[in-house]
């Protein structure tokens, strides 16, 4: 059995967000590899990789730890990040490390609670769970369901709270005070000094995507400052 614990010891520090929206140059495997490696290179503990064929590009070309997911939209559900235990199947045969998936406390599109997916992803697939949350309920009930680690990530996108920005400095804080296992900082990191705040927070890992990676998302803020 795989040493849950130290794959996500392993994640401590700076971890990169490697995605683009899909009708972006960027989203395709091969870049999505390149901007991995990058990050690597210069000192990243890990990458965050969205789709199974992102996640095996990435895979082919890197040793360090892949957090995995695969986002999809089911009709009438809100849960959209690695939804279903098919998904995670096929984001750990891509070579993810770790599974994200989402434990908000929405409702989900099938008869397996947030407890029942990390029990089969431990079990079926070896693999240690990252809970992607919004709330510090939400946070302690995926630690109560099995998680190995838990995340702000959703933190201002959930119909909940919308109303918040990320990141959710003031959510990381009662996770790091509350909570028994890892917390990671996922959201809104727009800054090296920024990233530098959470970990001071508590958080043992940061994730940093749009910041670093984000280019489409990026030129569209630039070009909007400067009214072109």
């Amino acid at each position: 059995m795989t040493d849950f614990a130290q794959v996500i010891r392993s994640l401590r520090g700076l971890v990169v967000s490697c995605q683009a929206p899909v009708d972006s140059p960027l989203h395709e495997p091969a870049v999505i590899a390149a901007m991995a490696q990058a990050a690597v290179n210069q000192g990243a503990a890990g990458v965050r990789i969205d789709t199974p064929p992102h996640v095996a590009a990435a895979r082919s070309r890197l040793d360090k730890p892949i957090i995995g997911l695969w986002k999809q939209q089911i009709p009438g559900f809100d849960v959209y990040i690695t939804p279903q235990f098919h998904h995670a199947t096929k984001i750990a045969q891509a070579g993810a490390d770790v599974i994200a998936i989402d434990a908000t406390l929405r409702n989900r599109p099938d008869k397996l609670t947030v407890a029942d997916l990390i029990a089969q992803i431990h079990t079926d697939l070896n693999k240690p769970v990252m809970a992607d949350v919004d709330s510090l309920e939400a946070a302690i009930a995926a630690v109560e369901a099995g998680a190995d680690c838990v995340g702000t990530t959703l933190y201002g996108y959930t119909a909940d709270t919308q109303h918040l920005s990320p990141p959710g400095f003031d959510l990381l804080t009662q996770m790091v005070t509350t909570l028994t296992v890892p917390v990671i900082c996922e959201g809104g990191i727009a800054s090296p000094d920024m990233a530098r705040r959470a970990i001071e927070l508590g958080a043992s890992t940061v994730v940093v995507g749009t910041a670093i990676t984000g280019i489409d998302l990026q030129v569209i803020a630039y070009q909007s400052a400067i009214g072109a």
